[in-house]
């Protein structure tokens, strides 16, 4: 086994301990197991030949979040913000740890944490890279569910800001995806209105 499988392993074995779970091809799935999963895989679709350190930082991208749910901190902006921000520490940290125990340089290791802090957007290529891969696994997994939650007037906007954090390729990729009709249109929408 390599040292990536090997890390990929543990960072599975870390999020199978998600208490939350969503059902997956039929059956009931750890959440952040199958996140992982899906980043992994639409990373191998969309830039089969990304360096291991991002393959990796795809792969960790959420690690254990259950364990820091968004209501422990403050409601708004500010309090979402700072969720978020320490949310990359402690993924950036857990990863850490387990690349050391399989065999990681320190290098490696801190270009991963760096990764994970989203540290670069649109002047790293690989910072770049993998927030495509996020934003795409969201568009394709997550935003059905999450537009059933809210109106368009909410959801206009986040579809803006997604499409802004992407690049050119990852919006091509985001048009190639098979949503609901309803979705779709939603996306048309808030394209047509940036």
């Amino acid at each position: 086994m390599s040292r990536l499988e090997k890390a990929f392993l543990r960072f599975d074995e870390a999020n199978a301990e998600d208490p939350n779970t969503e059902l997956v091809d039929g059956r009931e799935v750890p959440k952040e197991l199958a996140y992982g999963r899906r980043m992994s895989a639409r990373l191998a679709t969309f830039a089969p030949d990304a360096r291991e350190t991002v393959r990796l930082a795809a792969r960790a991208q959420h690690i254990r979040r259950w364990e820091v749910p968004r209501e422990s901190y403050p409601a708004g902006r500010a309090g979402y913000l700072k969720w978020r921000t320490d949310l990359y520490k402690r993924h950036g940290d857990t990863a850490a740890e387990i690349m050391q125990e399989v065999g990681y340089d320190d290098d490696t290791i801190e270009r991963v944490r760096t990764l994970l802090r989203k540290r670069g957007l649109k002047t790293d290529p690989n910072v770049q890279l993998l927030e495509d891969v996020i934003c795409l696994v969201f568009l394709e997994h997550y935003f059905h569910e999450f537009a059933k939650k809210h109106d368009d007037e909410k959801l206009i906007p986040i579809v803006q800001k997604t499409w802004k954090k992407m690049s050119e390729a990852a919006h091509e990729a985001a048009l190639r995806l098979d949503y609901a009709p309803e979705d779709l249109a939603i996306i048309q929408k808030a394209l047509a209105d940036a």
